[in-house]
């Protein structure tokens, strides 16, 4: 494979402080749309991305209340695609989402999504855990993207778990009594989509892979040349070996570094916006690098 000339602008130097990687309502985040930017003005960070699980259907009041609030919003989405070990997630910058491809196969995925939670909960009950559909699309909210952190929910309350680290350990973990597995798109086509939507692709957190480096190294090569342009580097989860072997890889082929806290609000407590464990650090020339793909294709 050929690559085109290095990029000079690599890393996370200089600027104000930025969040990459958020959920809200829509998927299984605990605030809106609004109240998301809102917290991210209140925190002092200049730019944020909505990137709620297949659906971009809080972008628009999103977007409206980043404007009402002059910090910039950048419309995105986290896509699920298949791999082989771990999991593996398609981050998608600037999408167009008025797009109909890309919004038929985030209606594909969704669907495969509902089917999948409805395997879920006959499995709980029948492992002697009831719950009521009711329930789990109570704690969704106004969101139409069920997921297993919902269940999670609604185990933790009926007692049946103490916490979700609990749920995922013996239930609902791959391989666990309570799993169920989805549709998913291959990891080419993920790219392929937020391509065609006039986005940015983004291999989101890659240590959810569980590769070793040799390996990691060998699939990113492989997504570059399927057009990946970029890896999350900076995020909450990232201790700083690992982020400095991602940077070795967004060197090697060309990439641009992105980061963020992954916020999930009350889903996850500890993780802040903007700051993930506390010390994260996502400046604004990330976002400047990343604008640079849109036209470097």
């Amino acid at each position: 494979m050929r690559l085109p000339a290095r990029r000079p602008a690599i890393g996370n130097r200089g600027g104000l402080l930025i969040d990459l990687h958020t959920h809200s309502t829509f998927s299984d985040g605990s605030l809106s749309p609004e109240a998301l930017a809102e917290l991210a003005s209140e925190a002092g960070l200049s730019a944020i991305a909505l990137t709620d699980h297949d659906t971009t259907d809080g972008i628009p009041y999103f977007m409206d209340a980043c404007e009402r609030l002059g910090i910039s919003g950048v419309a995105g989405v986290e896509i699920s695609v298949y791999s082989d070990t771990g999991t593996m997630h398609m981050l998608g910058y600037f999408v167009d989402i008025t797009n109909a491809a890309l919004q038929s196969v985030l209606l594909n995925i969704r669907n495969g999504r509902e089917r999948r939670n409805r395997e879920i909960l006959e499995k709980l009950c029948g492992l002697g855990m009831e719950l009521e559909w009711s329930e789990i699309e109570a704690l969704a909210g106004d969101g139409d993207v069920i997921g297993r952190p919902h269940f999670a929910q609604a185990m933790i309350a009926r007692g049946y778990v103490a916490n979700k680290d609990e749920v995922f350990d013996l239930w609902l973990g791959r391989g666990k009594p309570a799993y169920a597995d989805r549709f998913r798109l291959s990891s080419a086509d993920g790219i392929a989509c937020i391509k065609a939507a006039g986005g940015v692709a983004v291999l989101a957190h890659p240590f959810t892979l569980g590769l070793p480096f040799g390996k990691l190294r060998k699939c990113v090569a492989e997504l570059a040349a399927r057009g990946l342009q970029g890896i999350e580097v900076f995020y909450s989860l990232h201790n700083p070996e690992l982020r400095s072997q991602y940077l070795t890889l967004v060197q090697e082929f060309n990439l641009t570094a992105t980061g963020g806290s992954d916020f999930h609000g009350d889903m996850n407590p500890a993780i802040q916006i903007g700051r993930g464990f506390g010390s994260l650090i996502v400046k604004d020339s990330v976002l400047e690098e990343l604008r640079c793909c849109l036209t470097a294709d």
